[in-house]
């Protein structure tokens, strides 16, 4: 069997990113874990992301990857670098391949960027956004209540709706034409945002930009799968095993086996 990319979250987002990985490289095997136990890491201390990140990782590893993605915009913000002074392999993040596509896309350059505290409290897309193009606005917000809808399946309705639309008012009037996801949990509730925010502002999702910069190093690295398709792939979570199952079989429109590992809880 080929070596894997390994992905790993907080939770049930980095779904999004395996998702772009199956459409543009199906070839590659996926080994995945969602922290969903743990979730959310936004309003943790970024040690105490970082330790977390770390142990992830370090599973992760068993499997014999051949690359890590981490599909955690707040583990990226808060232990990318840490992880890739630990690690032989290619490690990748979602901020910087985000914040490219936004800057690509914006025509007046203002940019929103949402996420989690955490996310939003590193500055890490401010940071990268500025790098690319420092006529850049940037404007931030924090939307704490985002993932736990995702996380609980709220995909939908007028309570949710109400949710994002009140958590976003304070961003709906600052002539943004750009809004970057900075949780990959936020694409799965993208069409309440897209209805909140309205037609004018292109959302941004990093996944697609992630998946792009991760088949390019897989070239220069030699490690491109040349199968045409695989579905050996392999989910792991912290967390209840029948939500996560359920979750990830209607986002990835698959039948997806998940198995149940235990990390201590803090």
């Amino acid at each position: 069997m080929s070596q894997g990319i390994g992905v790993l979250d907080s939770g049930l987002g980095g779904l999004t990113v395996v998702k772009e990985i199956m459409k543009q490289l199906p070839g590659e095997r996926i080994v995945y874990f969602g922290d969903t136990a743990r979730c959310p890491y936004g309003p943790r201390p970024p040690q105490e992301v970082k330790r977390f990140t770390l142990e992830i990782v370090r599973y992760l590893l068993e499997f014999d990857i051949k690359m890590l993605v981490i599909a955690c915009n707040t583990a990226t913000a808060h232990a990318l670098e840490d992880i890739k002074q630990d690690v032989d392999i290619p490690v990748i993040g979602v901020i910087r391949p985000g914040a490219r596509a936004a800057e690509q896309t914006t025509k007046n350059g203002m940019v929103g960027v949402i996420g989690t505290e955490g996310t939003i409290n590193s500055k890490a897309y401010e940071r990268a956004l500025k790098e690319i193009n420092s006529n850049l606005n940037v404007i931030q917000l924090a939307c704490p209540l985002f993932v736990s809808l995702v996380e609980k399946g709220q995909l939908t309705g007028s309570q949710a709706l109400n949710i994002v639309a009140e958590t976003l008012r304070p961003i709906r009037d600052k002539h943004l034409d750009t809004l970057i996801l900075g949780c990959t949990h936020y694409p799965l509730i993208a069409p309440l945002i897209q209805e909140v925010m309205g037609n004018q502002v292109t959302l941004i999702s990093s996944a697609e930009e992630t998946v792009k910069e991760v088949k390019e190093l897989l070239k220069e690295k030699q490690l491109l799968s040349f199968e045409e398709f695989t579905n050996s792939h392999l989910f792991y979570t912290s967390g209840p095993v029948v939500h996560f199952k359920k979750m990830a079989e209607a986002w990835l429109e698959m039948r997806v086996h998940v198995r149940s590992t235990v990390f201590r809880v803090s």
